[in-house]
């Protein structure tokens, strides 16, 4: 009869269409898990690694306080391209790994960006969780050679999202313990992520000995990719020692109040 082949009709279809609403509820549920977790990489992990950014450089600011090694609030700011200061320079010792060591400034990145620079380069705890990683075996602030610099451009704070805005001339300026060190800003260049001479003593010129003090940031590109590493080269143009102020630079900057609060 019509009615009963009609209603064994609707039984063998029955299962196909069960099995196709399974199917697109699973995408669904396994749509919003995808957009939540991109919301977590974008968002989230930028709150947790900001937070982690402002307690590690007040962290630094007060034990560099403690120490007496606090800038003099009524020292004049000094000149950035301090040329004269810069025969024999105080070198921060190498810390362990995943020591905070540094605070930096670029003013092209805003009046109130600073970021923490700790010892090493992988991703937990230290790019992921601190902010700035200085590569290990590297030069370190104020002696000659290439004191090198990785950070995420996007997610986990994101420190270095707009090195690209970099302009020559632009200043560098990174605080630790022995003082302030102003690096000038020169070039930049797009390699592969296995073209390491980047960070060599003389970036990109592995038979030279070095007689400078360069500072080269590393990070990847283009933007949300890692497909290479954008790569900013600068050099010591100043210093001044921590009794002596920030530079001019950066005093009276947001980003200074703001670390040192």
């Amino acid at each position: 009869m019509p009615g009963r082949r009609s209603h064994t009709a609707r039984e063998k279809i029955g299962p196909v269409r069960f099995g196709i609403q399974a199917f697109g509820e699973i995408c669904i549920t396994l749509g919003i898990i995808l957009l939540l977790f991109v919301a977590w990489q974008l968002w989230w992990t930028d709150i947790g690694a900001n937070k982690n950014n402002t307690r590690l450089a007040h962290s630094l600011a007060e034990k560099w306080h403690r120490d007496g090694t606090q800038p003099d609030a009524a020292a004049p700011p000094v000149q950035d391209d301090s040329a004269g200061n810069l025969g024999k320079l105080p070198a921060v010792k190498e810390p362990d790994f995943a020591t905070a060591f540094g605070i930096m400034y670029v003013p092209r990145f805003g009046n109130d960006y600073y970021r923490t620079i700790a010892e090493g380069t992988a991703l937990n705890p230290v790019l992921d969780e601190m902010g700035l990683g200085h590569y290990e075996g590297t030069a370190m602030p104020g002696r000659r050679g290439n004191f090198a610099v990785a950070g995420h451009r996007t997610t986990y704070g994101k420190p270095l999202n707009k090195i690209a805005d970099l302009h020559p001339g632009d200043k560098i300026v990174v605080e630790t313990k022995a003082g302030w060190y102003t690096y000038t800003f020169r070039n930049f260049n797009i390699v592969l992520p296995d073209h390491v001479s980047v960070v060599g003593p003389v970036p990109d010129a592995p038979t030279m000995k070095p007689t400078d003090r360069f500072m080269t940031l590393t990070a990847c590109n283009p933007m949300y990719s890692a497909r290479e590493r954008y790569i900013a080269y600068a050099v010591l143009t100043g210093w001044s020692s921590a009794s002596h102020g920030p530079p001019k630079t950066i005093a009276g900057t947001p980003a200074y109040r703001k670390a040192h609060s």
